[in-house]
């Protein structure tokens, strides 16, 4: 996938790998990592040196205003090229902020268009799940809670929207990536 990644108004262009193992920047390539994760926060090592990006929750398409990027703000616009997918936010991939986009999963049926998916922040076990089809919730609420490695993580809304194509119940497994519900817009 190609990204136009715009920082402090200068474009970049970046080439994406399809395992997300990788970014290109004119003609290097980068190895990329993802060190650790939070709910607005991803630490990544691209190329042996690391890279925090603060400030663009989980799995919002855009980022909703200037990231920190390592300590300083930045203005940062992020549009996809010529692949039709749009970027889906930092920790929707195991790569780099920018190197999100990757397919969430099958759409099922009662997922409609233009659905935000709410992917596990790892894999895990589903120990709560809050919300029902149909019920709407805001930004930020939590949804569910997904237990992984003995810690407990709670999964919050990225977008206000109504809860549809629950795909999990408690004591589910989730794998990274795949979609546990869908957010659709209220």
């Amino acid at each position: 996938m190609r990204l136009t990644v715009e920082i402090d108004g200068k474009p970049t262009v970046v080439d994406v790998a399809d395992d997300l193992g990788s970014v290109t920047v004119g003609a290097t390539s980068y190895p990329v990592k993802v060190v650790a994760r939070g709910p607005s926060r991803v630490d990544l090592e691209i190329g042996g040196e690391t890279v925090v990006v603060e400030g663009w929750p989980d799995r919002q398409p855009t980022p909703p205003g200037p990231l920190d990027v390592n300590g300083e703000r930045r203005k940062v616009t992020v549009r996809a090229e010529g692949t039709g997918v749009r970027p889906a936010g930092p920790r929707a991939a195991e790569g780099s902020p920018t190197a999100a986009g990757s397919s969430p999963g099958p759409v099922g049926a009662g997922t409609p268009p233009g659905a935000t998916p709410v992917l596990p922040p790892m894999p895990g076990r589903v120990v709560e799940l809050r919300v029902r089809e149909g019920e709407t919730v805001p930004a930020g609420a939590v949804l569910l809670v997904v237990e992984a490695m003995k810690m407990r993580n709670e999964v919050t809304a990225p977008v206000a929207g109504v809860v549809r194509d629950v795909r999990v119940r408690e004591g589910s497994n989730v794998r990274a990536r795949e979609p546990m519900l869908f957010l659709a817009p209220a």
